[in-house]
């Protein structure tokens, strides 16, 4: 649309150069980011996306979908507009994430040529040219396009309309060439002869591991995220990614890891070539290790942590308080190894071992305003109270959400006549209906 055009249309249009070298930094930018958070084989697609490889590196995000929700929330946090879709090619999740209504998609595996059929062949990633004249010929999506005979389409506009349909299908091989810092630690070793015995790999890996840690030793950086790169003679590449807890250069421990995760590596006719690089780095001193016969005064659990840990990081976690009255917000995940943030967990009032996601609404018995109830029916069953403790008022954070200006909450410890204990609360203070709607809900159990 021309420039004076767009004026007329919109008032007070704030007009801004158009910056194409800029824009292709940031996306770098962007591109070095996952790649140390999401795939150890991230790749530029100018110029507006990124393509990547999760085979292999997924399971550390705790699923597929789990990872484009934490990608689309990030970027969301950073102001960018996102889409993001996970399919077999890189052909169809760059042609879906550029046709896709919603932010996230997934397309299971072998259903890529029917869920591409109806897009337009300008998703094909061809020449502007080429996609015109196909227009002009009657052409209008992949399907029609793929079901035509390819001779003359190659005798017409050449093979690169068959090569970007095999491409999307599958067919042909599209390797990522992974983006690289000069400020990643990286080392190679290739092969005359090409390899593919699991413990031929293993003995080469734990080479690599020993060069590594000797460049990184020199720096004074120890390894918090490593990426082997598997390059194979059929021109394709696969990854393995392993994490620590805190940064090491511990080369029996980074090659045990390393070692755990080889059977997973597929070597087809042959790899020629084994690549290790150390995707994050943080300092790390030297340390002194005493040995004698007085038991060290802690336990260092973090080896459990990297084991646990690359089987999936959204399993390992440790609570820390919160400054905050209401329960929900009182607690968070954290990781196993940060240090204290010098919250307390408050004493006044006995917490329930079991804190519920979301509180259930029950149906309650009881006088109002401040006694227990007597009764309550939960999930079903009814439960008659024997003993009862409270309430506890709790009040609303105003300055967490303004629907909390009046909020009150009031809790009881109760017991039923099998012994069980349970935490339950009224959402209001039994007289003012603008406190809360007076009903009763369950929020944790007790051991």
């Amino acid at each position: 649309m021309p420039a004076a055009k767009a004026q007329a249309l919109v008032q007070g249009l704030h007009m801004v150069d158009a910056d194409p070298a800029a824009d292709l930094a940031a996306l770098e930018r962007l591109t070095l980011w996952m790649l140390t958070q999401y795939s150890p084989i991230v790749a530029m697609d100018p110029p507006d996306g990124i393509v990547m490889d999760t085979e292999g590196a997924d399971h550390l995000q705790g699923g597929e979908e789990p990872m484009l929700s934490r990608l689309v929330n990030s970027f969301r946090a950073k102001g960018l507009p996102v889409r993001a879709v996970v399919a077999d090619t890189w052909g169809a999740a760059h042609a879906l994430a550029r046709s896709a209504a919603g932010e996230t998609r997934i397309v299971p595996p072998g259903q890529t040529t029917d869920t591409v059929a109806r897009l337009p062949i300008s998703s094909l990633r061809l020449d502007g040219e080429i996609v015109k004249s196909l227009r002009t010929l009657g052409f209008r999506t992949v399907g029609e396009l793929a079901a035509t005979p390819r001779a003359p389409l190659t005798l017409r506009f050449g093979p690169e309309i068959a090569r970007k349909l095999d491409q999307m299908f599958g067919r042909v091989a599209e390797p990522i060439d992974s983006i690289r810092s000069p400020e990643f630690v990286e080392v190679h070793r290739s092969f005359a002869e090409p390899i593919g015995a699991p413990e031929t790999i293993a003995k080469y890996v734990a080479q690599l591991v020993r060069r590594l840690c000797h460049a990184l030793q020199e720096k004074g950086l120890g390894v918090r995220r490593a990426d082997l790169i598997v390059h194979r003679v059929d021109n394709t590449v696969q990854a393995l990614r392993a994490g620590t807890a805190k940064p090491v250069r511990d080369i029996p421990w980074l090659t045990k890891l390393l070692h755990d995760r080889i059977e997973r590596i597929d070597p087809g006719f042959g790899i020629e070539k084994l690549s290790l690089v150390a995707i994050m780095v943080e300092p790390l001193d030297e340390k002194q290790t005493v040995s004698g016969l007085v038991d060290a005064a802690e336990v260092d659990v973090t080896s459990l942590i990297d084991i646990l840990g690359n089987r999936g990081t959204q399993r390992i976690y440790r609570l820390a308080p919160v400054a905050s009255d209401v329960p929900e917000r009182s607690v968070q995940r954290i990781s196993p190894v940060a240090d204290e943030n010098g919250q307390s967990w408050p004493m006044i009032w006995p917490r329930p071992v079991r804190l519920m996601d979301h509180p259930e609404l029950i149906d309650v018995m009881a006088l109002l305003p401040d006694h227990p109830p007597v009764w309550f029916t939960w999930r079903g069953k009814r439960r008659r109270v024997k003993r009862a403790d409270g309430p506890e008022r709790i009040f609303g954070e105003w300055w967490q959400r303004t629907s909390e200006w009046a909020a009150v909450r009031d809790y009881f410890t109760v017991e039923d006549e099998t012994g069980e204990r349970y935490w339950i609360y009224r959402s209001g203070d039994g007289v003012d209906p603008e406190t809360g709607s007076h009903r009763w809900f369950i929020h944790g159990t007790f051991a």
